[in-house]
């Protein structure tokens, strides 16, 4: 019969050894973060909705989001052009805006430049029936 004993403590010099790894990859962690379009617009931006005004503080900067102004998350510009800070409700209400604006052109009621994509035209012949009616 093989009986199992607990495993003997770690040394000291492992368990410094594992807490220097430890902080190594948190520090790498936050430059990574700090490296990220986020830190980077509230580094260039100021801490305020850039649609309704309200400011922020470190306290509420969780609140603060970084918007694409070209929905596309990819295009991370370092002077920071493609971004604006919104407060967490006008950042919805963009992103919702932006999808009944995606679900419009897909049910053919606007184009690219916002015109009518409708071939539909109710009164292209009440002209001719006014006339007639009149005669």
């Amino acid at each position: 019969m093989v009986r199992y004993s607990k495993q003997p403590p770690r040394p000291e010099a492992e368990r410094a050894q594992r807490e220097q790894s430890l902080i190594a990859t948190a520090r790498k962690s936050a430059d990574t973060r700090a490296a990220g379009y986020r830190e980077r617009s509230l580094a260039i931006h100021p801490w305020v909705c850039a649609r309704c005004g309200r400011a922020f503080v470190r306290e509420n900067l969780s609140e603060l989001t970084v918007h694409h102004k070209d929905h596309n998350h990819d295009n991370n510009p370092e002077d920071g052009s493609n971004w604006e800070n919104l407060c967490l409700y006008c950042h919805d209400n963009e992103h919702a805006r932006h999808e009944e604006h995606l679900a419009a052109r897909g049910r053919g009621i606007a184009t690219e430049d916002g015109e009518s994509a409708s071939t539909y035209q109710p009164f292209a012949n009440l002209m001719a029936l006014l006339q007639r009616k009149n005669t």
